[in-house]
């Protein structure tokens, strides 16, 4: 009896963090701010932005989830996934007052690279409550609709929220960035053309191991603002490096099995 009163004030106790911090918009953050703050700004700082940032941005994405299909809610992954959330959330929530120390900006990195390393299997562990959801019995038009609309809001909030911790862990924490000019995860020198050609040249790998042949690449880069240089731009390599990746594999394989 003594563990269920717990467990409901606990409940309670998370769906009043989760109203309270769910009623504030997210922060408008563009990658010029970002640049500019990790050059100019300090630990300190970013401390007292992302004890709040993150919880409402994680507010927001718990609300939406509650909008699911009941009866998806109800799976033990989508559960599992839920409960992450929460803790994550609570564990921010214990930062609301406290003052920017050193101690305590190195205790909020810390809690922040346990988040990212819990958050870590969402992707995949919500794919196995879906699963879970379509075995239990068919699934109604509407509720795909439902699910597809929770998910492209979902995975857009979730790059956010990665982007925003992987910014202070690795500009004020002890992780390192991949390269020595990075500002955190952004390189302000991003050559396009050698990414481009890097997921190419993996894509490429792939499709023959799998198909034994692959298309080959004619690239053009025009730099229309000085056209004797490389196409250089601030961005987050990672990122235009998965995108491209996906796209030629994707166009590959249609390529490759057209042909057939």
């Amino acid at each position: 009896m003594y563990l269920t009163r717990c467990l409901r004030s606990q409940r309670q106790s998370l769906a009043h963090i989760v109203d309270h911090y769910a009623q504030y918009p997210p922060t408008g953050l563009t990658l010029k701010k970002i640049i500019e703050f990790a050059r100019e700004g300090d630990a300190q700082q970013s401390f007292l932005f992302l004890r709040n940032e993150l919880p409402v941005r994680l507010a927001s994405m718990m609300k939406e989830m509650g909008h699911l299909p009941s009866r998806l809610l109800e799976m033990p992954s989508v559960k599992t996934v839920n409960g992450w959330y929460g803790t994550s959330l609570f564990e921010l929530y214990s930062f609301r007052d406290s003052q920017p120390t050193n101690e305590i900006v190195r205790k909020f990195t810390e809690v922040l690279q346990n988040i990212r390393k819990r958050h870590t299997t969402v992707i995949e562990t919500l794919a196995q409550g879906y699963m879970e959801f379509s075995d239990s019995g068919k699934v109604k038009e509407y509720e795909e609709s439902q699910i597809q609309y929770f998910l492209n809001r979902f995975h857009l909030s979730r790059i956010s929220i990665r982007l925003l911790i992987y910014q202070h862990t690795m500009c004020f924490g002890e992780e390192i960035p991949e390269h020595p000019t990075h500002l955190g995860f952004v390189d302000p020198l991003c050559y396009v053309e050698d990414i481009i050609k890097d997921a190419f040249e993996n894509a490429q790998f792939l499709c023959e191991g799998y198909y034994l042949t692959a298309p080959s690449l004619e690239l053009r880069c025009i730099n229309a603002t000085n056209p004797d240089e490389p196409i250089c731009i601030a961005y987050v390599p990672s990122h235009l490096y998965h995108i491209m990746f996906e796209l030629f594999k994707n166009s590959m394989r249609a390529t490759v099995e057209y042909a057939e």
